[in-house]
């Protein structure tokens, strides 16, 4: 009995242990997740786990994204998908003929227990240019967040209309419709909070969230939103009617060789995608069309009659959006503007106002530079501030500009002729990775901490207070007093001087 005493205790021991060897051994694979149309294996990283060019639409040529089909086995989704046609220019974009482009990129914290919640970002790129995976998220899921990217049809591909094209002309914004379905679908399989989604967008991008504001077809898609440098309270910013789609559409099938075609649809749909592109053309920024059952009213009609998607809105602008685009110009003609050329300039764009416009902005010791601050205060400023105080009679509103003057200039361009200071997509490189830019300097890099704590506060409880950073009220339209506007810098986070900073008084005359 003393020998088999042991021998029966070893036993009921082994019996005990065999289930937890099984569950150690079927410990589940961190690379591995399992999505409604099948598994997928990514990366693991540092801190994060990511996943690419996964499938989450198809769709022909002018046609509404349809369900993408399942797969089996295990997908591989550590290298990005193919990128949506688009032409040769800016370097924020990628030249490509490719029309099955529609995929996703998802990037979680590793090793979280919990619902993350969930960040989608819409690329910018004037909705003619760009790509989700070119804005690297590791920093901001370290923050706290699941971050979704994706690639979703542009220009020509998304926005050309013609009677005959019963679907064409907001294309665009269904794809990123049928992105947020995805994610309200899966991203729990990533450990986000399907629940819980805030889109977040920057230019063109942003103006894409606008149109999600505006549209009921988005309602219940998102529970928050982050607009960056989109003033879409401007007519015209964030979508535009049939009539002036229809307008630039005559010489796009025109150079396409389709106006005289008997069935001008087939003819669009089975053109070459190189001369469709070069049709189209670079020197367009397109937008959805309103008066459909998806966006019925234009966005800037929305947003003031409060007939859009309630939810808390953080809206921001960069201090010096204009400097990167004079910049440019400069670069381009490989000298700085000439001082005469200023008053010309003015001239042109503001005609009987013009010489309100000199008086109030004379001409500095940079032509550039001055010509820059005239319109970042009448094109972005201005607006966005018209766009927070129109946001802030129906929902919870914050603002900020960023206003940090030591940025990041484009990795291996000539230095400026001015310094670049926050231009715009200059708060990109404070969170997203992104090898346009020169690498973050250590102080530049903790202000990129602040900056994402404070987007990922927003993004899990709608307020981005908290921190240790001073406090940062609502904006509420009820007079200057109210229009607060947190100014981002390395120093303390305070109100800005927006109003007198960017004469928002002489540019605002007659709108509000």
């Amino acid at each position: 009995m003393k020998k088999i005493a042991p021998l029966g205790l070893g036993l009921a021991l082994s019996a005990l242990l065999v289930p937890f060897a099984s569950a150690v051994q079927a410990a589940p694979d961190p690379s591995v997740v399992v999505t409604a149309k099948g598994a997928v294996r990514g990366t693991v990283g540092s801190g994060v786990r990511s996943f690419q060019g996964i499938p989450y639409a198809t769709a022909a040529r002018f046609d509404r994204p349809r369900p993408a089909a399942a797969w089996t086995g295990v997908r591989d989704a550590t290298a990005p998908g193919k990128v949506c046609a688009q032409p040769a220019g800016y370097p924020i974009g990628k030249p490509s003929t490719d029309e099955d482009c529609l995929n996703v990129n998802v990037t979680a914290p590793a090793g979280k227990r919990g619902k993350s919640p969930v960040i989608v970002w819409i690329h910018g790129g004037s909705m003619m240019y760009g790509m989700g995976d070119l804005y690297g998220p590791d920093r901001l899921a370290r923050g706290g967040a699941v971050v979704v990217s994706m690639n979703y049809r542009l220009g020509v591909t998304s926005f050309l209309t013609h009677p005959s094209l019963k679907e064409s002309g907001g294309l665009a914004l269904d794809d990123q419709r049928a992105a947020l379905g995805w994610v309200r679908r899966n991203i729990g399989a990533f450990g986000g909070d399907a629940g819980n989604v805030t889109i977040m967008g920057q230019s063109g991008g942003g103006f894409g969230v606008c149109g999600h504001l505006a549209s009921p077809a988005s309602a219940g898609l998102f529970q928050r939103a982050i607009l960056q440098s989109s003033p879409c309270d401007t007519p015209g910013n964030a979508s535009r009617t049939r009539a002036e789609a229809d307008a630039e559409a005559v010489d796009v099938i025109k150079n396409a060789g389709c106006a005289k075609h008997a069935d001008v649809a087939e003819c669009l749909r089975n053109v070459g995608i190189e001369k469709l592109l070069e049709a189209y053309g670079t020197d367009r920024e397109p937008r959805p069309v309103s008066g459909t059952p998806e966006l019925p009213l234009p966005v800037d009609e929305a947003l003031r009659t409060g007939r859009f998607n309630r939810v808390p809105v953080l809206i921001g602008v960069n201090h010096d959006e204009e400097n990167g685009m004079i910049l440019g110009q400069e670069l381009a003609t490989g000298e700085p503007m000439p001082a005469q050329e200023y008053e010309r300039e003015i001239r042109k764009e503001h005609g009987t106002r013009a010489h309100a416009v000199l008086k109030r902005y004379p001409l500095g010791a940079s032509a550039g530079r001055t010509l820059a601050k005239v319109k970042t205060d009448s094109v972005w400023s201005a607006p966005t501030l018209d766009t927070a105080r129109a946001l802030s009679r129906w929902t919870p509103t914050r603002m900020y500009e960023f206003a940090e003057q030591d940025t990041p200039w484009f990795k291996g361009y000539p230095a400026p002729s001015f310094p670049a200071a926050a231009q715009h997509m200059a708060e990109l490189p404070y969170m997203f990775d992104l090898a346009l830019f020169d690498e973050l300097t250590p102080r530049q890099a903790r202000l990129g901490d602040r900056v994402i704590g404070a987007w990922v506060r927003f993004a899990a409880t709608g307020d981005p207070n908290g921190g240790g950073e001073n406090a940062w009220p609502r904006l509420r339209d009820r007079g200057q007093r109210g229009w607060h506007v947190q100014s981002l810098t390395s120093g303390a986070w305070t109100r800005a001087d927006y109003v007198k900073d960017h004469e928002y008084r002489f540019w605002n005359t007659g709108r509000r």
